[in-house]
């Protein structure tokens, strides 16, 4: 799993995760990805369109950074995942508390949102 980050010009941080997703890729990417989480009021986008496989760590990694960004101000975003992986979310339930989009743009809209 590999971990890619950049900070967009309006300050919204994107988080580009590679690979699958499961105990292994969790496990070299977690302290990273929470790292890039941290801050008061911080809004993040996490673009999934390249990760081919979620199991359950990686939702647990999803739900708890989200929890915790929300007890601070901030939130979190899917970006376009693919089918197989958008499948796994809406059966999980996660898209009731982290939204998924499509598009950058919609998701820098919603995030900007008061």
């Amino acid at each position: 799993m590999e971990l890619q980050y950049s900070e967009l010009e309006n300050g919204i941080r994107l988080i580009k995760l590679l690979g699958r997703l499961d105990i292994i890729g969790a496990g070299q990417i977690e302290t990273k990805f929470a790292g890039y989480c941290v801050g008061d009021k911080a809004h993040v986008i996490v673009d999934l369109s390249e990760v081919n496989f979620l199991a359950s760590i990686g939702i647990r990694l999803i739900t708890l950074t989200a929890k915790s960004l929300a007890s601070r101000g901030g939130k979190m975003i899917l970006l376009k995942p693919m089918p197989e992986v958008h499948n796994v979310l809406e059966i999980t339930g996660i898209p009731s508390m982290v939204p998924v989009y499509s598009y950058l743009e919609s998701a820098e809209t919603i995030l900007m949102t008061p």
